[in-house]
């Protein structure tokens, strides 16, 4: 039996190191490839400031590729966790982290200032404060809905019916968005409708000092569940007999992914299906449900994804740019699909 375990542990770890191996390879792609392709000495050269160093590929990676391939490492590893969290609690495969509607509250925030209040700011604010300002308009649209869903989870204890409110509450949103969209003229729509695509490379070095405490806080909370997230695999009652408080768990848990999800639709926009692919890919490669294992693994996976989905999105060697939530579709899709082919009845676990 000991020896089945350490053959076990053994193998779990050469994944956790190929898969660490990956992410470096994809961040160092990340780094070089794009419009421009930078010779690979050229990065070691950028950071340690050598007389070497070519001072226009030092401004591109420092300023552009470093915090494009930061913001990118971030998404995945937040959008990843925040779906295996939903995933449990509603025990539901195809939950993802905007299921309580984050997504669709961080879109009536932008919708609100770009095609309702922009239209009063003529003198220059929205331009002077650009993607900053979608970005907290964003954040507090995601904030106000997630609020409504735990004052909802609060008073009731069926995890079905909150998560019926939580896409009743996305389609009401969705319906307000839809009417700003057909009052709104033609520019303002055009920059609501480019925030929807998603993108990476609008998030400055300055604005990741508020996006990176941000994730790791969401992250800290969904680590101190673990415990409670392996439990609610086997349903709320069976949780509550080893002494959880289902609540309060919901409470943190949603926090958890009111933090991770909105904070990236808010700074990036809305990114779909990596919240709900990712955490299937896991499953499969490690074999597991124990969450112990699954945090780290989609964390790093997540962020393994989302470097790989930058780099197919720059059409490296060429000056076009694929918006990023189509790059992460055609990736998540065919994983959801294959899952449903896979497993005729999903399970959670």
């Amino acid at each position: 039996m000991n020896q089945i375990q350490e053959d076990k542990n053994l193998n779990l770890s050469l994944v956790f190191v190929l898969l660490g191996i990956l992410f470096l390879l994809f961040f160092i792609a990340d780094l070089l490839l794009g419009s421009i392709v930078i010779p690979f000495k050229q990065i070691f050269f950028s950071f340690i400031s050598s007389a070497e160093t070519n001072e226009t590929y030092r401004t591109i990676i420092i300023d552009f590729r470093l915090p494009k391939a930061l913001t990118a490492i971030l998404t995945g590893a937040a959008l990843s966790l925040s779906g295996l969290q939903m995933q449990t609690v509603f025990r539901n495969p195809l939950a993802g982290p905007y299921v309580l509607g984050i997504s669709a509250g961080a879109s009536l925030g932008v919708a609100l200032f770009v095609m309702a209040f922009s239209s009063v700011l003529t003198f220059g604010i929205v331009s002077f404060t650009g993607a900053w300002t979608l970005a907290l308009v964003a954040w507090a649209g995601s904030f106000l809905v997630i609020i409504l869903v735990l004052y909802v989870s609060m008073r009731v204890n069926d995890i079905m019916t909150i998560l019926i409110l939580g896409i009743l509450f996305t389609s009401a949103v969705a319906a307000i968005v839809n009417i700003l969209q057909y009052f709104s003229n033609e520019s303002m729509l055009k920059a609501f409708i480019i925030w929807t695509m998603g993108s990476l490379g609008s998030v400055t070095k300055s604005q990741l000092t508020i996006l990176v405490p941000a994730i790791l806080l969401g992250i800290i909370l969904a680590l101190t569940k673990i415990k409670d997230l392996n439990a609610f695999l086997l349903g709320e009652n069976y949780a509550r007999s080893l002494g959880v408080s289902i609540k309060q768990s919901r409470i943190i848990i949603f926090l958890s992914t009111s933090l991770l999800a909105g904070t990236i639709t808010a700074f990036c926009g809305p990114i779909g299906f990596i919240g709900i692919a990712v955490p299937h890919i896991c499953r499969v490669i490690f074999k597991t449900s124990n969450h112990l294992i699954l945090v780290p693994a989609v964390i790093l996976t997540g962020s393994i994804v989302m470097l790989f989905s930058d780099i197919i999105s720059q059409l490296p060697g060429t000056q076009s740019t694929l918006p990023i939530n189509s790059v992460t579709a055609l990736i998540g899709i065919p994983v959801i699909v294959w899952m449903i082919i896979k497993n005729k009845k999903f399970t959670s676990a």
